[in-house]
């Protein structure tokens, strides 16, 4: 049996009867970018904080980021995203938890994915920041300290400049995983942009029009952030 290859596909009406398919395609697009790019600012925020508290002296600090490290890096994130959709909202109080179960459509899916691929990114983007700040020479810390720098001006003004220097290319990487991992938000009902490749396939029986799609998408939003990170580090240098 042919398989009849109709890329006009993309112009009829898709399952909502408001927008075509490729409407459809291109919103999800825009919730792959507005999820992928929230819980990336999130990750970064959280991979600073506890990247830091796992090279600190206090051991307190230290202990706590290793505990968050090894909880959110050692579950799979389909795991994660199920446990933040389906079971938080009934083991918080009950209030906040019938709130967040009676949020609209398509926020009710965004917010509980958002927190999970933050958590789970802000984890490896910790061992990303950890790496950069224990590579720089442990002589620059002393000097330093010896020119009469408090703790928190080493860090600011010595370590963490040229840890970031060294960590831009596993950042871009991880920035990179943030979109594609963005795709388990799939599971929970969110219609991102494999969510509405998913849909229109399901719907339509165009299979390849629908995932060939998603995947020159894809290929476009890393190879941007992979362009916009290098122009960034260019400007830097």
């Amino acid at each position: 049996m042919n398989y009849d290859w109709s890329w006009s596909i993309f112009g009829q009406r898709s399952l909502d009867g408001v927008h075509t398919f490729l409407e459809s395609i291109l919103i999800g697009t825009g919730w792959t970018l507005a999820l992928a790019l929230c819980a990336w600012i999130f990750a970064l925020g959280l991979g600073l904080l506890f990247g830091i508290g796992r090279t600190v002296p206090n051991k307190a600090l230290r202990l706590l980021s290793g505990i968050y490290v090894e909880f959110f890096r050692g579950i799979p994130l389909l795991v994660q995203m199920f446990l933040w959709y389906f079971v938080m909202p009934e083991v918080i109080p009950s209030q906040m938890g019938n709130a967040i179960k009676g949020l609209p459509a398509p926020w009710a899916q965004f917010l509980p994915a958002l927190a999970c691929l933050s958590l789970y990114q802000g984890a490896h983007v910790t061992e990303i920041v950890r790496s950069g700040v224990q590579s720089v020479a442990r002589g620059q810390k002393n000097a330093a300290v010896a020119m009469g720098f408090s703790f928190a001006q080493v860090y600011r003004y010595v370590i963490l400049p040229q840890a970031f220097r060294l960590v831009v290319p596993p950042l871009t990487s991880q920035m990179m995983s943030t979109v594609k991992s963005s795709s388990v938000a799939m599971t929970i009902g969110l219609l991102e942009l494999t969510g509405a490749a998913r849909s229109m396939q399901e719907f339509s029986f165009h299979v390849f029009e629908a995932f060939s799609a998603a995947t020159l998408i894809y290929l476009v939003l890393n190879v941007t952030v992979v362009q916009s990170v290098r122009r960034l580090d260019r400007l830097h240098h």
